[in-house]
């Protein structure tokens, strides 16, 4: 491959601003004591998460321009989660605090298979609102990073509905980030119908087979359900992971090929982060090709990062950066 830079993308604009995470940010309380159920668990350790704040983390340590954007409590984890995300070189400036709720809390634990499962406490970050939205600066950014969670609540959903709808107006990527949590969601039904405005609107679509199992119902194949989801309007970029079992990837609507990439072996302790991880360092080698599809390579790195991420304690702990990598892949 040359060194140059791809023209840009028709549609996407050339832009200078950061890549901006909006959603939940919230401290995960990760069960250790090797517990396959959040009923059994009996032994916890706090850290700061949630997926679009480890998303912000992710690519600043890539070496990409990071925002994040969303609300937490003002108390003692709501002023760790800020420090935090201050200290990885993530721009807080559109982070609000409130005293009208706590900030929200996540437990995580990793079933027999190695999988892993959250059940949330919402707090602050359903308060997430189109006024936060509306000063976000959306129209300069190099990106917009969205999920699923806060859909499950108001006026949370209307604020990221809002924000992606201003985005795709100003030619800004929409990266949907599809998490789909069931104890979010009562009725699965109410999931896909909020679920599909972004799904609409996204350049890039990263999912898991679980969140494909709960878009679509069933057990769909991977290939099956890349080809539905980059059919939409925008021809998206979809990427579909299976933790250890690989990822499978597809661009350009139908008659494209979907391509299926194994998973690197690695001594995983821990999966929290790892989506996280792969989404980051995705969306860093899209933009250095202004957007183009990816190719081997660029789900390769993904692949890599989402692999090391596993590695060690989740969320932020693990996720790596540039040189870590470089390393790994250089090792392989």
């Amino acid at each position: 491959m040359s060194g140059t830079v791809p023209p840009p993308v028709a549609g996407i604009h050339a832009a200078t601003g950061p890549v901006l995470s909006i959603g939940e940010a919230l401290i995960d309380l990760i069960a250790t004591d090797g517990s396959s159920s959040l009923k059994e668990a009996s032994a916890f350790v706090a850290r700061p998460g949630g997926a679009p704040a480890n998303v912000a983390v992710a690519l600043a340590r890539l070496g990409v321009p990071a925002a994040f954007g969303g609300v937490v409590g003002d108390d003692p984890f709501g002023q760790r989660l800020r420090a935090t995300l201050t200290a990885e070189d993530v721009d807080v400036s559109r982070m609000r605090t409130t005293t009208e709720a706590e900030t929200t809390l996540a437990f995580a634990w990793k079933d027999a298979a190695g999988d892993g499962h959250f059940r949330l406490l919402r707090g602050a970050d359903a308060l997430l609102a189109r006024e936060d939205v509306d000063r976000a600066g959306i129209p300069g950014l190099a990106g917009l990073v969205v999920g699923s969670v806060a859909l499950a609540a108001t006026p949370s959903n209307s604020a990221v509905a809002w924000a992606a709808s201003l985005a795709v107006d100003a030619e800004v990527p929409v990266c949907f980030d599809v998490n789909i949590r069931p104890s979010l969601w009562p009725d699965l039904n109410a999931a896909r119908d909020a679920c599909r405005p972004l799904l609409e609107r996204a350049r890039l679509i990263k999912l898991s087979l679980d969140d494909a199992r709960a878009l679509f119902g069933g057990d769909p194949e991977p290939v099956t359900a890349v080809e539905q989801l980059r059919s939409g309007p925008e021809s998206p970029i979809v990427v579909l992971t299976d933790g250890g079992r690989g990822c499978w990837h597809g661009a350009g609507g139908s008659g494209m090929p979907v391509r299926y990439l194994p998973a690197f072996p690695v001594d995983a302790v821990e999966p929290t982060g790892a989506g996280d991880a792969f989404t980051a360092a995705l969306i860093s080698r899209l933009l250095a090709k202004s957007w183009a599809p990816p190719d081997e390579a660029d789900v390769r790195f993904a692949a890599a990062a989402g692999a090391l991420a596993t590695t060690r304690p989740g969320a932020l702990d693990g996720l790596p950066t540039r040189g870590d990598l470089d390393r790994f892949l250089a090792s392989r």
